[in-house]
Parts: C-alpha cells; sequence; structure tokens
C-alpha cells in the first residue's frame, strides 16, 4: 500500500514541476495598467485593476495575471496611493501622466491627474 501511495504522490509532484504555466499571459479585468512583477525587468499591459468604494473611501485592487494581488488605498495627501494591507511600504513618483508605485520586487504604472493649486497656475 505504501508503494502505491509514494507513487501516487510522485506523479503528483511530477505534474506540478512540469514547467508549464497554467498562468494567462494578462490578468483578467476590464481596465489595465503596465506592469513588471515579480521582479521583471520590462513593463507590459497585464495587470488589471478592479476599483472598489467603500464609505467614501478608493480602493484599488491589482491582478497579476499568475492570480497574486496587491491593495492600494487612494489617498489624497500628495503620495496618490498607499499599500492597503501588507507589511511593505510604497514608493511613489509621477513620471509625466502616470504614477509609478514599487512594491517590493513589483512595479506600476498608473495613470495620474497632477492637481495643481492657485499658487502652482501661471498668470
Amino acid at each position: 500500500m505504501r508503494t502505491v501511495w509514494a507513487t501516487a504522490a510522485f506523479a503528483l509532484l511530477a505534474g506540478c514541476s512540469s514547467g508549464k504555466s497554467d498562468a494567462p499571459a494578462v490578468a483578467q479585468g476590464g481596465e489595465h495598467i503596465s506592469c513588471a512583477v515579480s521582479g521583471a525587468k520590462s513593463f507590459s499591459d497585464t495587470c488589471a485593476v478592479d476599483r472598489i468604494d467603500a464609505d467614501g473611501k478608493l480602493t484599488l485592487v491589482v491582478r497579476h495575471p499568475d492570480g497574486a494581488f496587491r491593495r492600494f488605498a487612494v489617498v489624497t495627501d500628495g503620495r496618490g496611493l498607499v499599500v492597503a494591507d501588507g507589511a511593505e511600504q510604497a514608493r511613489t513618483k509621477i513620471e509625466g501622466d502616470q504614477l509609478a508605485v514599487s512594491v517590493a520586487g513589483d512595479r506600476y504604472l498608473f495613470p495620474a491627474k497632477v492637481k495643481t493649486t492657485v499658487a502652482d497656475a501661471k498668470p
């Protein structure tokens, strides 16, 4: 009986480590952003974004093609986004008309609108 279980377990492990990926090339969702996840060197439009508005607070859930995701809270203090859960902190920077966000080995480019104040406006 042990031989049967050991053989079955080995067959299951071999199937899992075949090197074949069942992850889609693009995360499912209506809105996509450029991302470079899991340490990728270049960006591609493969991450999907879900918007959740609860009690007047907007949260963005970014879905990776492999099924992983990150949640970001939208803030109005100039940072744009902060990590909604987890220990890692988001680093943000405006790059042209995009907000570049990096968390650990993941990077994202969100469309951004920079608010100008009366002091910033030129006559």
